[in-house]
């Protein structure tokens, strides 16, 4: 008999991203019905057994984008900077989504604030939303952004995405390169980082640039996390972790959510569907390795990068693990990196 698959708690998704972005075309659609794009709606998370998740709020450069006109790499304004005023006008729509799916599921989705009410909602098989921002742009030099947007519910904060702002500078989506390629953390950057661990508000070093990780490093009291990050040394990408930071999450208690994006796992950096699960093990096992039993989770990136076509979206995530088993992976670490690191190390950080 085949082992069930534990309940998923996933570091990132895209999903009201491309939710909104959908609106007034062919593709808009409800969370609450299954279809065939996309990655995640309700019923194939519940055919996945994923049970919730950090929901990304990110303004893209372009706020005219189409969620079928993707962000091409090479296209410089698609990594334009925004305005601080209309970012936070588009992460209010995203909130605004969060809200309107858990007023319209009648008490099966959970806009939740604390750990505590994660756990307490995936023990009654309902599912738990945890709002998190993808570059702060949102955020004014004051920070009066900051109180209202936690008062929203925002628990997790990646200071950049890959562009610069004024708290610091992103890594570009380059393959064969160092993370090292640009500034650290600003004045504002550090009263940010400051900030978020006097409220209990995560930092997510996925998108940073190395020097930028060393600044949060320094000066943060937390974990040191990266919800959607994979190998640099299996991988060369410049979103990748090298050997050097993952010691230090290592040794800060901190994880790392493995990133299903092809271009990310793959050695080649291909975009290119045809990416065997076996991949995303050979990440597992080296973060493992590196970061000790407690410090890997699962930070999928789902609609919000092309996966391995044998995932496909939510309702494959038994696959990957069944992949995880096949591969030696004991039921005590399976159930570690489905759910068990996350809710810790949000516990850690003081959520």
């Amino acid at each position: 008999m085949t082992a069930s698959t534990p309940k998923i708690f996933d570091g990132h998704n895209d999903t009201l991203l491309k939710l909104v972005m959908h609106r007034g075309t062919k593709k808009e659609r409800s969370f609450f019905e299954r279809v065939d794009y996309d990655h995640i709606d309700l019923p194939r998370a519940k055919e996945g057994n994923l049970c919730g998740g950090f929901f990304a709020l990110w303004v893209p450069s372009q706020r005219d984008l189409k969620a079928d006109m993707g962000t091409a790499h090479d296209d410089p304004s698609n990594f334009s900077s925004v305005p601080q005023e209309s970012a936070l006008a588009y992460t209010g729509q995203l909130i605004s989504q969060a809200v309107q799916i858990e007023r319209a599921a009648k008490g099966e989705v959970i806009l939740c604030r604390s750990t505590r009410e994660i756990r307490e909602t995936a023990a009654q098989d309902k599912f738990a939303i945890l709002l998190h921002m993808e570059g702060a742009e949102a955020i004014d030099p004051d920070f009066a952004a900051l109180d209202m947007l936690y008062e929203a519910g925002l628990r997790s904060i990646g200071p950049v995405w890959s562009r610069q702002n004024i708290f610091a500078d992103g890594v570009p989506m380059r393959f064969n390169s160092s993370p090292d390629t640009g500034s650290g953390l600003t004045e504002k950057g550090r009263e940010l980082v400051r900030r978020c661990n006097h409220m209990g508000v995560m930092l997510d070093m996925s998108h940073i640039t190395e020097k930028g990780f060393w600044d949060v490093a320094a000066l943060s009291t937390k974990p040191l996390v990266a919800t959607h990050s994979n190998v640099h040394a299996i991988c060369p990408h410049a979103r990748n972790l090298t050997d050097k930071q993952l010691a230090a999450i290592a040794e800060s208690k901190g994880v790392v959510g493995i990133n299903f994006a092809v271009s990310f796992l793959r050695e080649d950096g291909s975009w290119s569907a045809d990416t065997p699960l076996d991949l995303v093990v050979r990440h597992a096992a080296y973060l493992v390795e590196k970061l000790g039993e407690d410090g890997v989770a699962l930070g999928s990136d789902f609609d919000g990068c092309r996966v391995p076509k044998d995932l496909k979206d939510a309702s494959g995530l038994p696959c990957l693990i069944e992949a995880l088993r096949t591969a030696g992976f004991g039921e005590e670490l399976i159930e570690k990196i489905a759910h068990k690191n996350w809710w810790s190390v949000l516990e850690r950080t003081g959520i």
